[in-house]
């Protein structure tokens, strides 16, 4: 080697000890000025914060500038490494609340690859999830961090195959956890900062296990902090996440409200039959608009998208919910959020978190469960600086209850009146469709149960109260020819059970297919059946799934493509059966028999068939005729043949 090529060398490596000196004292500096900020900061821009160069080349370039409220109170509290429960209104800027933390927390411990996880974002939704990885892509990406999106409905194998390189994972619960029981090497042990997005939801009964599974893979040595429209307090929750000291941020308390100010706010009375009709008439009165439908299950979304897709009101349709493959709700996302006008009928899958621009109008069809559901469906208008509208659907039994509860949290609503004159009438054609189209009449029935079951199994009875439900009426304005009868199963029950063991129901009526199986069912109340129920002595019980049930009745045939359709389509296993009512018929004295249940139609038509007749008919005799045309049954001749041979042998 030459000694000039030596010398070269030589500058090159001071050039590099001293880079990193240099670095080193800048993230001692940053860290300084951290630890030093005031918790009650007055910081009003991004560029007032001790932030890392890299973050805040970032942040100019997604156009972040001035700090929303939340974003004032919390960011100082989190660069310090406290933990936070942080409560602020929907649309108030959460988002980048804790993801600024979490980059610079990474950065100033000079976090790399070969580190490992440093940080999980958890989030209820995959589509609140996506949303935040855009939001960190922006943030973050000036920075040499990894980040990686894990949530169901994608190819587990290539997480797989990725996810251990991830510095930065958000994930939804139930995949996070599959990775941590499957993927081989993939560990936690080296967290650093742990985020809940929409806490309240994340920790309540349907995810508990879920998370009381992932917290125990978790350090207990790390920053966490908990976000959310409506925040918890609850010693226990906070005890299981293992808070340190934390810091209650919350600028909801000191408000007059809990929804935006500028977000208006009304609720009508209608009777259930006259929804649809409702809805109908707003969508075509508000054509340049745009807007949100909630309705309380995934059958009526798809039966409210496929009937007033086929009534055309004048203004692009589209449907969100949970049966849908992961893809497609991306693209309807994604479509939704481009659109200017469009009327995106959904489930709760898109009352939390979700940030589509410039919607005017959120309309609750079908209640929400609680105040804190309306408030998260609310947030999706009025976001940020913009103005909303927001019109909620009561029944009279549920008015008082909701107003009760909306009003203890402090939202402002008003009532309003539907003008019966101006109100479109949309029954006949919803009957003219559930005729022309099994498909449709199949998706009726199954939105009827499915709304019915929603209010059944509400928490709150002062509100929710399913015996004063209109159910004919209901079915009649759904188009339905007859008033579908309900069966709710249990949940802990199997579908396949055994021989001896008697199905435990909540209600339970006949029908002809399940062949004595059933008992009938002496009360029904608007189609529900009674509670309680015991099978006939002396009758098995025979294994049958309801998919066996479906395509074993006869002369329901019609419907097994439109099913097959429907399981391509959504991948869906149903809680709930549903049978037709039928009319009683007497029968003829000569048709009934004593000691017998009289024949239902059904089996009447099934016996006095041709087809029965043949299968039933007496078998044939073969015949001979002697030579005076006289019939010789052949067991006589076999009998003589017999007598001859025995009489021969003798002699």
């Amino acid at each position: 080697m030459s000694v000039q090529h030596r010398k070269k060398s030589n500058r090159s490596n001071e050039y590099r000890k001293l880079k990193r000196e240099q670095a080193l004292k800048e993230l001692e500096v940053l860290e300084a000025r951290c630890q030093d900020l005031s918790l009650d900061s007055e910081c009003e821009s991004f560029l007032e914060l001790p932030l890392s160069l890299l973050t805040q080349q970032g942040l100019q370039q997604a156009n972040y500038i001035e700090m929303t409220e939340i974003q004032r109170k919390a960011i100082p509290i989190a660069l310090r490494g406290r933990d936070i429960l942080g409560a602020a209104k929907t649309g108030s800027g959460k988002t980048l609340a804790f993801l600024i933390p979490l980059i610079e927390s990474l950065y100033r411990k000079s976090w790399s690859q070969l580190d490992g996880l440093g940080a999980l974002v958890i989030a209820p939704t995959r589509e609140l999830a996506v949303q935040i990885f855009e939001v960190l892509r922006k943030v973050g990406r000036k920075h040499s961090l990894s980040a990686g999106l894990v949530i169901g409905g994608k190819d587990v194998d290539v997480e797989q195959e990725r996810i251990n390189r991830m510095n930065i994972l958000i994930c939804t619960p139930g995949r996070l956890l599959q990775h941590m029981d499957q993927t081989v090497n993939f560990n936690c042990d080296n967290i650093q900062v742990l985020v809940l997005d929409e806490a309240d939801r994340i920790l309540d009964l349907g995810f508990e296990k879920t998370v009381n599974a992932i917290i125990e893979n978790l350090p207990k040595e790390r920053q966490t902090l908990l976000f959310s429209a409506t925040q918890t307090k609850s010693v226990k929750d906070l005890a299981r996440l293992s808070l340190q000291d934390p810091e209650y941020v919350s600028i909801i308390e000191g408000s007059e409200h809990s929804t935006p100010p500028n977000l208006s706010q009304h609720y009508l009375v209608c009777e259930l039959p006259q929804k649809l009709n409702i809805l109908f008439s707003f969508i075509k009165s508000h054509l340049q608009t745009k807007a949100l439908v909630f309705l309380s299950s995934c059958k009526q979304v798809r039966f409210v998208f496929e009937t007033f897709c086929k009534l055309h009101p004048g203004v692009p349709l589209l449907h969100l919910h949970g049966k849908q493959k992961q893809t497609k709700r991306l693209e309807i996302f994604d479509k939704f959020s481009s659109m200017k006008n469009a009327y995106l009928f959904a489930t709760d899958i898109a009352a939390r978190g979700l940030d589509f621009p410039a919607v005017n109008w959120v309309i609750q069809v079908d209640a929400p469960e609680n105040a804190e559901t309306y408030i998260h469906r609310v947030g999706r208008t009025a976001r940020y600086e913009a103005s909303g509208h927001a019109l909620l659907f009561l029944l009279t039994s549920e008015e008082q209850g909701m107003k009760a509860a909306l009003d203890k949290k402090k939202v402002p609503i008003d009532k309003i009146r539907v003008k019966s004159s101006k109100t479109i009438s949309i029954q006949k054609q919803l009957q003219s469709l559930c005729f022309k189209d099994p498909e449709i009449k199949y998706l009726g029935q199954k939105a009827f149960v499915s709304y019915m079951r929603s209010v059944y199994l509400q928490s709150d009875k002062f509100i929710f109260n399913v015996d004063k439900l209109p159910a004919e009426d209901f079915a009649a304005s759904l188009g339905l020819p007859g008033t579908p009868k309900i069966k709710f199963v249990k949940k802990s029950q199997s579908k396949n059970v055994t021989r001896q063991k008697p199905k435990e129901v909540l209600g339970y009526s006949t029908s002809d297919e399940d062949e004595g199986n059933s008992v009938k069912n002496p009360k029904m109340n608007n189609g529900l059946s009674d509670f309680g129920g015991q099978e006939k002595e002396g009758k098995e019980t025979k294994p049958r799934t309801k998919l066996d049930k479906m395509f074993n009745r006869k002369n329901m045939s019609v419907f097994t493509d439109h099913y097959k359709k429907l399981v391509d389509q959504e991948a869906e296993s149903d809680e709930e059966l549903i049978t037709l009512k039928r009319a009683d018929h007497e029968l003829p004295d000569e048709l009934k028999q004593p000691g017998r249940d009289p024949l239902s139609k059904r089996k009447l038509m099934k016996a006095t068939s041709k087809k029965f007749a043949i299968k039933n008919a007496p078998k044939s005799k073969r015949l001979i005729f002697d030579d005076d045309g006289n019939v010789i049954l052949l067991f006589i001749i076999i009998t003589l043949c017999i007598f001859n041979l025995l009489i021969s042998i003798i002699i």
